[in-house]
């Protein structure tokens, strides 16, 4: 009898053929349970272990992985950006440049939420920022419950929002988008929609970022991820196949959707993968522990400094070495 695999898992062009069936397991199916937001799919699986196979954020994982979850990933990243943008200032908050940012106070979602923290990473081990001498205000509960804060994490005050605040001055700085204050020039999808519209006079915090970044990815090899494979470790032992089964059907899949990149078939929506192909050169959506050593490691590195696990593991401690 086939394995059943209770399956979360957002859509994306390179799932696609494995979410409508065309492409399957040779010992399992999935059972694709749709959940919206997909942040609720994450806190259902680092709180509850609901499902068999689930996307999660990198740094969820590392934390419930760090904390004994009985699940492992997969050198599988479904999403992957860079962070040098999306963190903007306020012009009187006499932030010129990273290290004004010590002593401020930055508007963020939630400590652990991955954006953040691939940008203090970049801001502390490129720029030199202290960001024990930030103080980061929060106003969403973290997914990993049994995760400690650090001692410069203030959640905001009741009644208040990080847009409203950023708005007021209460804060100087704040990450955009569905990582903290919301969207400039019009309404905040999703989590918070109902907050206030940005001011339009807020600025990046490092100017011409895309420049910056494809510098500094061509510097260090570091090509940030966004969401990544888990499997539950019974799963795994019920059928020992499992874990390189899943990494082949998957990079089956996306190998598919990369080569339509190359020919001009590429579904609608695929134009940001062809510009991060032109950065990365050639794969945009690079699977394998190997390919992905050192953003593995730049990922560790950055949630110990930033007190998220207590030890600096290694790439294999995290991931299986598919």
């Amino acid at each position: 009898m086939a394995q059943t695999l209770k399956t979360s898992l957002r859509d994306y062009p390179h799932t696609t053929a494995i979410k409508s069936g065309a492409m399957t397991l040779p010992e399992a199916e999935f059972d694709f349970v749709e959940v919206k937001p997909q942040i609720a799919a994450y806190r259902r699986m680092v709180r509850d272990h609901e499902f068999d196979v689930a996307e999660l954020a990198p740094t969820t994982y590392v934390i419930a992985r760090a904390l004994g979850a009985p699940f492992v990933a997969l050198p599988v990243f479904f999403s992957r950006r860079f962070h040098h943008a999306g963190l903007v200032v306020r012009p009187d908050a006499g932030i010129e440049g990273p290290k004004d940012l010590e002593g401020k106070r930055v508007g963020v979602r939630a400590y652990s939420v991955t954006t953040g923290v691939w940008t203090r990473g970049i801001l502390q081990n490129d720029y030199g920022v202290d960001i024990d001498k930030v103080t980061w205000v929060v106003d969403d509960e973290e997914h990993v419950e049994a995760m400690e804060l650090p001692a410069n994490v203030e959640h905001v005050p009741e009644g208040q929002s990080l847009a409203g605040m950023i708005a007021d001055g209460s804060i100087d700085a704040g990450f955009t988008a569905n990582a903290g204050i919301g969207r400039q020039g019009k309404p905040t999808e999703g989590w918070n929609s109902t907050a206030p519209v940005l001011p339009d006079d807020l600025r990046e915090l490092i100017p011409d970022a895309a420049a910056v970044e494809a510098e500094w990815y061509a510097k260090t090899g570091i090509y940030p991820m966004h969401s990544t494979l888990v499997v539950k470790e019974d799963a795994l032992a019920a059928n020992p196949d499992l874990g390189q089964q899943l990494f082949d059907l998957f990079s089956a899949a996306k190998d598919d959707y990369v080569a339509t990149l190359a020919n001009g078939a590429a579904p609608e929506g695929s134009a940001k993968h062809r510009k991060m192909a032109e950065v990365v050169g050639g794969d945009p959506l690079p699977y394998g522990l190997e390919a992905n050593r050192p953003t593995i490691e730049a990922l560790i590195t950055y949630a110990h400094q930033q007190k998220l696990v207590g030890e600096r593991y290694r790439a294999e401690d995290m991931f299986l070495a598919l």
